[in-house]
């Protein structure tokens, strides 16, 4: 493998297991606002109880994330250090304000939240995992904003003399379409995992419980406590996976404007048509070599009308398939469907002349997480239904042996969703770092050598393992661990919140 690609691998593997910690980070400071905000409102110690457990959680959470996200940081000077030349005008408002303000606020007021129970008055205390909260959203924003205008680079003009690109509206930027719709998919899908990681430990709790009970040895305590947190989680994830679905619509009307290639691979649909369907399974071949690759499917099963349906709300519309769509690439260059082309890729146009680069992606990668997105949501979505329904008017779910396997695996379907939603995201955009403007080979740091990154690939991927083995140590022990134990109950109207012995 040569240096692109190894450097691809290896900002892969550091992205994604970074992201893994980022979803939870961004929806369950929400839920721990939302829980201390009932307990103050009710009084009731439940909610305390709750909120002082899942903070661990998270606390460990917010650590693991923050050391494997400083780790990209350094990749975009050591790896693509011709890709950091070209975007830097842009990338430097929304990273130094994700770094400047959001990550200094999540990280001081969560100082002060971790270390001001029984120290700052309740109300002021609250506030603090509130701006928590809203630091790591803006964060995410922040660097949203970023990644959406690599796929749809607006509000920036290409200065020849200097080889880059110039911001020239941050407004732009900010209202990209691309972002105004990816932010509240992201945000839902975060709040997905939350729900899930509520609804997961408190169900393994009740289906403890109630074996305890069974067996004589008790487990009615906290039961009503667990019963509530899966409840809470169940309803979150329910309107979570709403809010997801519907940004995630609104997603795929962009992309059939803007990346058409995209969403051509991720459904893979090889010839342009009316009435396009929908292939539940498929398998794409190639015959011939470069201009006179031909794309066909070898095996499909296909729902009629329904991609059509996704891509612009009416079954009888008209899809672009891969194969007219390399054509038009290689005869006229990049193009919006209605024919637009926007500035920069037009100005920058020039310099792809003579630049061989086939706008097709890895069609399988990008149809199979496209499926594995969709599935493992849905498959999460549908749990926290069934929870709902087992946990009704003071129910307790029964538990078994199935019932604990699905609280075990079930916040890992939203994680893995969102995991398979940024490859499919990343992936389908490829062969672009910035779309339709700059290649992914002309982004690579020049004098890398591809055993130097192969070793330090290796080498991180040995220590992001072991960081994985550490946090699900300490989130198996935390769990088991339950609720905390109040141990020194406070009078209703006092200024000072409970303590609890750790």
């Amino acid at each position: 493998m040569d240096a692109e690609v190894l450097s691809r691998w290896q900002f892969g593997i550091t992205t994604v297991y970074h992201f893994f910690f980022v979803p939870l980070t961004i929806g369950i400071t929400w839920l721990m606002a939302g829980m201390q905000t009932a307990w103050l409102r009710t009084k009731d110690d439940q909610w305390l109880r709750l909120v002082k457990f899942f903070a661990k959680l998270m606390l460990i959470n917010f650590a693991a994330g923050v050391v494997t996200g400083i780790v990209q940081e350094f990749q975009f000077g050591m790896n693509w250090s011709e890709f950091s030349r070209f975007v830097g005008d842009i990338f430097g408002a929304p990273l130094a304000l994700e770094a400047l303000v959001a990550f200094f606020m999540e990280s001081t007021f969560i100082g002060l939240w971790i270390f001001g129970w029984n120290r700052l008055p309740r109300g002021l205390h609250l506030a603090c995992i509130y701006l928590v909260a809203i630091g790591t959203t803006a964060s995410a924003a922040f660097i949203l904003s970023a990644n959406c205008w690599m796929q749809n680079p607006v509000g920036a003009v290409y200065n020849e003399a200097t080889g880059r690109a110039e911001l020239a509206s941050f407004t732009d930027v900010l209202t990209n379409p691309f972002f105004l719709a990816t932010l509240p998919h992201q945000l839902g899908a975060s709040l997905m995992v939350a729900g899930a990681l509520l609804l997961g430990v408190s169900g393994w709790w009740l289906a403890a419980k109630r074996r305890a009970a069974q067996a004589g040895a008790g487990g009615e305590p906290d039961t009503a406590t667990w019963r509530r947190s899966a409840r809470l989680g169940a309803w979150v994830l329910l309107f979570a996976g709403l809010v997801t679905l519907v940004s995630g619509d609104l997603q795929a009307q962009l992309e059939t404007r803007y990346q058409p290639m995209k969403l051509a691979a991720s459904e893979g649909l090889t010839e342009t048509g009316d009435g396009a369907p929908f292939s539940v399974v498929a398998i794409i071949t190639t015959e011939g070599d470069g201009e006179q690759t031909t794309y066909h499917k070898a095996l499909s099963i296909e729902v009629p009308y329904v991609l059509s349906v996704l891509a612009q709300h009416d079954p009888n519309a008209t899809v672009q398939g891969i194969q007219d769509l390399r054509q038009q690439y290689l005869d006229e260059g990049y193009r919006t469907d209605d024919g637009e082309v926007n500035q920069l890729q037009d100005a920058f146009a020039s310099e792809l002349k003579g630049m061989p680069v086939d706008p097709v992606p890895n069609i399988m990668v990008s149809f199979c997480s496209f499926r594995l997105m969709i599935g493992l949501g849905c498959l999460a979505i549908l749990v926290g239904v069934v929870m709902l329904r087992l946990t009704r008017t003071g129910r307790v779910p029964r538990g078994g042996r199935f019932f604990t396997a699905v609280m075990v695996c079930l916040p890992f379907l939203p994680l893995f969703a969102n995991s398979f939603g940024w490859i499919l995201t990343e992936m389908g955009r490829q062969p672009w770092l910035v779309y339709g403007v700059l290649p992914t080979a002309a982004g690579v740091s020049p004098g890398n050598g591809a055993g130097d990154l192969l070793f330090t690939m290796i080498l991180y991927t040995l220590v992001y393992a072991a960081v994985a083995v550490v946090v699900l140590m300490l989130f198996i022990r935390t769990i088991r661990e339950g609720l905390p134990e109040l141990v020194d109950p406070v009078a209703d109207g006092a200024d000072r919140p409970m303590s609890f012995a750790y």
